[in-house]
């Protein structure tokens, strides 16, 4: 509660990030998002909550870091925040050149091919985050899941009260798919490649009878490939994009076989 008094009290007076005790609270908030002991999202009884005090240390950050060149043979960076680094301490594994900026969480077994992490990501045990794959600032990715090739995973650092995108457990995302704007994908989904998500993508259930509707929020355990719905505009009708729920993962299926089985059943790509 103390930091967050300080970071809030800094962030109404900017002035105060001149004076040693609040430049502290602002390195101490970070040191812990790194550490995994804070996050900037977190799961409640009610559902995820977003605490913007957190948020708004980070931008404080940038105001009390100096640019640095950062020198890694061949490699040369010039920055304000430092990288991730001691990859083999925390049990992670690191493909050159994956990046991950301090300020990040990397959980125990987390796999990172060339790919990149920024600031206040939290990315749980046992996560592939893999090649080309991005983990914007803030989004909050769980335990055991697979981020394919080249996926976008938006990150949100102002405006201050919007949340972070949300990976949760044992989800699987295929090849390209984007993800933003504080969508949350509900534990064990499977979404096909290049299924893309904002808050005002359709997530349409077709399993039923009749269509069930979603926005922002992919259901636990779906199955999602990319979908089209005409639209009619004032010079036509036209395909606009959206999500199809075709199904949901067997809960008979043993969890680690379960996602090949899963895109075999309902022949997603990947």
């Amino acid at each position: 509660m103390e930091l967050a008094t300080r970071i809030a009290e800094a962030w109404q007076h900017r002035e105060l990030i001149q004076e040693k005790t609040y430049a502290q609270a602002i390195e101490e908030v970070i040191a812990m998002l790194d550490r995994g002991e804070l996050r900037v999202a977190s799961r409640e009884a009610h559902g995820w909550v977003t605490h913007e005090w957190i948020k708004q240390a980070i931008l404080l950050y940038f105001s009390i870091r100096q640019m640095q060149l950062m020198e890694l043979p061949p490699f040369e960076f010039y920055d304000k925040i430092p990288l991730k680094r001691n990859f083999a301490a925390l049990g992670v594994r690191a493909v050159p050149p994956a990046t991950a900026r301090y300020g990040a969480y990397l959980g125990k077994q987390v796999v990172l091919m060339p790919s990149y992490v920024n600031i206040g990501a939290y990315v749980d045990d046992g996560t592939m985050v893999d090649t080309w794959a991005t983990v914007g600032s803030c989004a909050q990715i769980g335990k055991q899941v697979h981020l394919s090739g080249g996926v976008g995973i938006g990150g949100v650092l102002e405006p201050i009260q919007a949340s972070p995108v949300i990976i949760e457990d044992g989800c699987f995302i295929g090849s390209r798919c984007i993800i933003v704007e504080g969508v949350v994908v509900e534990r064990e989904a499977v979404l096909g490649a290049n299924v893309v998500l904002t808050q005002s993508t359709r997530i349409i259930d077709v399993t039923g009878a009749e269509p069930v509707e979603y926005r922002g929020r992919v259901p636990a355990r779906s199955v999602v490939v990319p979908g089209s719905y005409t639209k009619t505009f004032p010079a036509g009708n036209y395909q606009v994009n959206c999500a199809l729920i075709i199904g949901q993962r067997k809960p008979s299926t043993d969890l680690k076989t379960s996602l090949n089985q899963t895109l075999r059943d309902f022949q997603i790509s990947v």
